[in-house]
């Protein structure tokens, strides 16, 4: 049972290795500086989609939220790392920790509904954490526990790992955090929470006749699912450092989420890549380093929007096929 339940989602080893192998050691020799850049946040951001992926693929709760505990993690893992000696990796654990714990708390009111309605609460929870975050300002260096600079003079860039303060080491980081946060994903969903998952997602009243306590089971998708969220938010804080805006955690970054998630697959963690693959390398390439003129970059976000749409159109007609739509 645990090897249907992960089937999708888990790579073949022969795969993981020689990806993981050539990602380590070839791409930083292959490509140059630029390049790089562009790469470890397609490995920060498959983090996020993984997670988005999770809820809805594996569990069925469509939730466009996760740019919050993104968000969440960012902040924490910076003001941790403005106002403590504390190792990075453990910064991010400690934000990721903390993201969990808003996730279960989103996740308490979300569980009355589901479907469009889960959608919207969690868009509007998520623009809750926006307000937030654009009153607290993400720390920068400044004085004080808030940490943020009066000037742009006086910003401090966000310390990174002593052994990846380099972009080709960070971005060998970054492989391995992501490596890491998928493996742990795989295991949940190959064992008893992976089962527990999978009989939600086919049918709720099956699930608790079966015993299944659907309430923490669903508490948990959304602790685990935060905490890989919040993971990759201080992930993303230390290869930017000095450039965070609370654009990267809007309203409109959720729904580019959710779009190339559904674009990418939302039953594989290649679906993850492919969707951070869209997000941080073809569309910003279509719309800043080719073309830049106004009229392609609307045409990017279109051909955005029509993969999208198709998407929804197989999505629903598979829900309607498992009796999950009426």
């Amino acid at each position: 049972m645990a090897s249907r339940v992960v089937s999708h989602w888990a790579f073949q080893p022969a795969i993981v290795i020689a990806l993981f192998v050539f990602a380590l050691f070839a791409m930083p020799s292959i490509f140059d500086a630029t390049w790089i850049h562009n790469f470890t946040q397609m490995a920060t951001f498959s983090i996020v989609a993984a997670s988005v992926g999770m809820l809805y693929g594996r569990v069925g709760l469509v939730s466009l939220g996760q740019v919050a505990p993104y968000g969440i993690g960012t902040w924490i893992t910076v003001r941790l790392a403005f106002a403590t000696d504390v190792p990075y990796p453990l910064l991010m654990i400690v934000g990721g920790i903390g993201a969990a714990v808003i996730g279960v708390l989103i996740g308490l009111p979300a569980l009355r509904v589901s479907g469009l309605y889960l959608a919207l609460v969690t868009l509007m929870l998520a623009v809750g954490v926006e307000i937030v975050l654009f009153q607290l300002k993400l720390p920068n260096g400044g004085s004080g526990f808030r940490g943020v600079a009066a000037s742009l003079t006086a910003i401090t860039p966000v310390r990174r790992p002593v052994f990846a303060e380099t972009d080709v080491a960070y971005f060998r980081f970054a492989v391995v955090a992501a490596f890491i946060v998928f493996m742990v994903a795989v295991a949940f969903l190959a064992t008893k929470p992976g089962r527990a998952w999978a009989s939600v997602r086919q049918s709720e009243p099956s699930a608790l006749a079966s015993g299944i306590d659907i309430t923490r089971y669903k508490l948990i998708a959304f602790g685990l699912a935060a905490f890989m969220a919040g993971v990759a938010g201080g992930l993303f804080a230390g290869h930017v450092q000095n450039s965070i805006g609370i654009n990267q955690f809007n309203r409109q970054a959720a729904l580019l989420l959710i779009a190339v998630v559904l674009m990418g697959g939302i039953n594989s963690l290649w679906g993850a890549l492919l969707a951070a693959f869209f997000a941080k390398i073809m569309l910003d390439f279509l719309t800043q380093n080719v073309i830049g003129h106004q009229f392609w970059n609307d045409f990017a976000l279109t051909i955005f929007g029509i993969g999208l749409m198709i998407n929804l159109i197989q999505t629903t007609k598979s829900m309607e096929k498992k009796g999950l739509l009426e």
